[in-house]
C-alpha cells in the first residue's frame, strides 16, 4: 500500500496574526512598511515599498459590521453603568454617547478595514495566493 498523505505545510507561510497587526496599523501586510490605505478607506492598488498587489481585496461590508459590533459591545455596558451610577440628564447622556460612538467608529473603521485586507492576504483569499 502506498502512502497517500497530503502535504499540508506551505513553503511560503504567511503568519495571520502578524499580518493583521500590520493591517490594523495601516501598513502593508507583506513588508509592514508601505501604506495600505490612501485617503480614508481606499486601499492602494499595490504597496509603494515592496510592490505587493493589494487590489485583490474584497473587504466589502466586513469592516463596517465589525466596527458596529465592537462599538456596540464597548459602549452599551458603559451606557448602562453610567445610567445606573450617575443618572445624568438624558440630553447630557445622549451628547456624550453620540460623540463617543461617532469618534470610536471613525477611529476603528479604517483600522478594521486594514485588518480585514491583511487577513485576506494572509489566508491567500480572492487572488492573493497567486504568485507575482
Amino acid at each position: 500500500m502506498t502512502d497517500q498523505t497530503i502535504e499540508t505545510t506551505n513553503v511560503d507561510e504567511r503568519p495571520t496574526k502578524a499580518a493583521m497587526i500590520k493591517g490594523f496599523c495601516g501598513r502593508c501586510p507583506n513588508c509592514g512598511e508601505g501604506k495600505l490605505l490612501h485617503s480614508y478607506l481606499k486601499v492602494n492598488d499595490e504597496c509603494s515599498n515592496c510592490g505587493q498587489e493589494l487590489f485583490h481585496h474584497r473587504a466589502d461590508d466586513g469592516p463596517a459590521y465589525l466596527t458596529i459590533l465592537l462599538v456596540g459591545h464597548l459602549l452599551a455596558p458603559a451606557l448602562h453603568v453610567s445610567y445606573v451610577h450617575w443618572r445624568p440628564e438624558p440630553l447630557t447622556m445622549f451628547l456624550i454617547f453620540a460623540i463617543g460612538c461617532t469618534a470610536l467608529s471613525l477611529f476603528l473603521l479604517p483600522r478594521l478595514k486594514g485588518a480585514v485586507v491583511a487577513y485576506q492576504w494572509a489566508r491567500r483569499m480572492h487572488g492573493f495566493g497567486q504568485p507575482k
